[in-house]
């Protein structure tokens, strides 16, 4: 990552600094709160996206800063929602925030969040970019939606599949794209080909975690089989479910829907996966979102930061975690 990073090192240190400035507050539990959370922090893979793409037109403004702050305020606020709907007690290692302080406050903090994001984009004028953000909560909602009422019934075909990972992640990683691109001055038609490559980014990102689903030694800090104990049907499962006889579907289908519970049946699974050719199926997929990613790089013709984004776009495909 150090290497993908390098055009916008200094850039990310200071957005640390402003994002960490950003979120004090007068009222004591909730300084504490928001402290604990900028210590969870990740890869930071969406202010790199965001830097990167406004680096690419040679410049990286306030407006820069204060897009990456929108997203990651907004971001920040619905994991805080999702771990307090999921029941989750930990997120990356450590303990998630309802865990620490109970639902009420969890909630509470992931509404403040949203409200920040409000705010910052308002007092700056910023509408467009809270517009591109605003989307993306709604196209993420809808898709968190689609894959409850789809589940209930375990009838996702692929094209569904598609578009519920297009809303839940590939928006997202799609919206930090086009804010870049937008407050790094690029044109309308420009704005929309660097969204275009994060949604291509984006899909080849879920489909990635798809596949450390059905891995137990990746680093990902995800446990194998998740994804069938909560009843998700991801594209290895899709695609082996679509090219098992009659009974054999029907079966799987029993263990994914009423023993998602029971590690022998998920086990079961695993392997009826890993026998059908889910996994290569999958990872062809992932290459050829990789691979129109790329593409669109083309289209642009170029830019400083061409290279860290090509980069970015390998590194997606070959992660661990």
């Amino acid at each position: 990552m150090d290497e993908i990073k390098r055009p916008v090192a200094q850039e990310l240190a200071l957005f640390e600094e402003k994002f960490r400035q950003a979120m004090k507050s007068n009222t004591p539990l909730l300084d504490r709160i928001t402290h604990y959370i900028i210590r969870r922090k990740g890869k930071q893979l969406r202010p790199i996206l965001v830097f990167l793409t406004s680096r690419y037109f040679g410049q990286v403004s306030e407006q820069t800063y204060r897009g990456a702050a929108l997203i990651e305020l907004m971001h920040t606020a619905t994991l805080v929602h999702d771990d307090v709907v999921d029941e989750a007690y930990y997120r990356r290692g450590f303990f998630s925030i309802n865990a620490l302080w109970k639902n009420k406050i969890a909630v509470l903090i992931g509404d403040y969040l949203l409200s920040k994001v409000l705010l910052l984009a308002v007092e700056h004028g910023d509408f467009e970019m809270l517009r591109l953000v605003s989307t993306a909560v709604r196209e993420m909602s809808e898709g968190e939606l689609l894959q409850i009422e789809k589940a209930r019934r375990l009838d996702i075909d692929e094209h569904v599949y598609y578009e519920i990972i297009r809303q839940k992640t590939a928006s997202l990683i799609a919206t930090c794209c086009a804010v870049g691109a937008y407050a790094g001055g690029g044109s309308a038609e420009q704005v929309q080909l660097f969204t275009e490559f994060g949604q291509h980014l984006g899909m080849a990102f879920q489909i990635k975690d798809d596949l450390f689903d059905l891995d137990p030694d990746s680093n990902s800090g995800k446990p194998s089989g998740i994804d069938i104990k909560e009843r998700k049907m991801t594209l290895p499962l899709i695609y082996a479910l679509n090219h098992a006889g009659f009974l054999e579907k029907k079966q799987i289908s029993y263990l994914v829907k009423y023993k998602s519970n029971d590690p022998k049946s998920v086990k079961k699974v695993i392997d009826f996966i890993l026998g059908s050719g889910g996994v290569e199926y999958a990872k062809e997929k992932m290459k050829e979102y990789h691979a129109a990613a790329i593409e669109i790089l083309q289209k642009l013709g170029g830019g400083p930061t061409e290279e860290s984004l090509k980069l970015l776009s390998l590194y997606v495909l070959r992660r661990k975690q």
